[in-house]
C-alpha cells in the first residue's frame, strides 16, 4: 500500500482536534500537525483550501475533509480503504467539543 499523505488541521486543545489525533494514531498513521490557532498562516491555508472556517479539517491524499470529528475521519478511512478495522481504543474521545463549547451540567430539579 502506498504511503498515505495527511495534513491535520487542528487547534492544539480542542476537543474535536484531541479525537483527529486520536484515530490518526489509533491506526499508526504520519501525520502533519497544523496549528490553525498559533500559525496564521495554517489556518488560513485550511480555509482556502476547505472553503469554510471550521475545524478540525484533515486532507487524506488530497482529500479535504472540513469540520470534521475523528469518528468521521476514522469512518472516511474505513469506507475509502485507507485503513482497515482494528480494535484498538483510540487514547482520546473521538466525538467531543472542546471543553467550552460542552452544554453545562443539568441539575436535578425536586418539587415537593
Amino acid at each position: 500500500m502506498s504511503q498515505t499523505k495527511i495534513i491535520a488541521y487542528l487547534k492544539p486543545t480542542c476537543g474535536w482536534s484531541q479525537g483527529v489525533r486520536a484515530v490518526l494514531r489509533k491506526y499508526d498513521l504520519p501525520f502533519e500537525d497544523r496549528d490553525i490557532i498559533n500559525d496564521p498562516l495554517q489556518r488560513q491555508e485550511m480555509i482556502e483550501k476547505s472553503g469554510q472556517m471550521l475545524s478540525p479539517c484533515v486532507e487524506i491524499n488530497g482529500q479535504m475533509l472540513a469540520d470534521i470529528s475523528g469518528e468521521e475521519v476514522e469512518a472516511w478511512m474505513l469506507a475509502n480503504n485507507i485503513v482497515t478495522q482494528n480494535h484498538r481504543a483510540p487514547d482520546a474521545p473521538i466525538n467531543q467539543p472542546c471543553a467550552h463549547e460542552m452544554p453545562p451540567a443539568a441539575g436535578i430539579n425536586f418539587r415537593h
